[in-house]
């Protein structure tokens, strides 16, 4: 099979697109709800839930639009 992707690349690609995602989407969450903290962020309550579903969106329009940020970048789209 010459199309078969490699299976480190895939796992790279999930764990880089959910930290991505994680600190990103946690960031920006935390800006507009004042949850910033001196070593980050911290979200409890509505804020961790709308992070939680703001990762599985990300997850699931990769997914249907053929390819996650990463797993485009490092070419382990399948």
């Amino acid at each position: 099979m010459s199309n078969s992707v490699s299976t480190w690349r895939i796992v790279l690609a999930a764990l880089l697109d959910f930290l991505t995602v994680f600190l990103l989407g946690g960031f920006v969450i935390a800006a507009l709800t004042g949850n910033t903290t001196e070593g980050g962020f911290s979200l409890n309550g509505w804020p961790a839930v709308v992070l939680l579903v703001l990762i599985v969106a990300y997850f699931v329009l990769g997914k249907r639009l053929g390819g996650t940020l990463w797993k485009r970048i490092l070419g382990a789209v399948r």
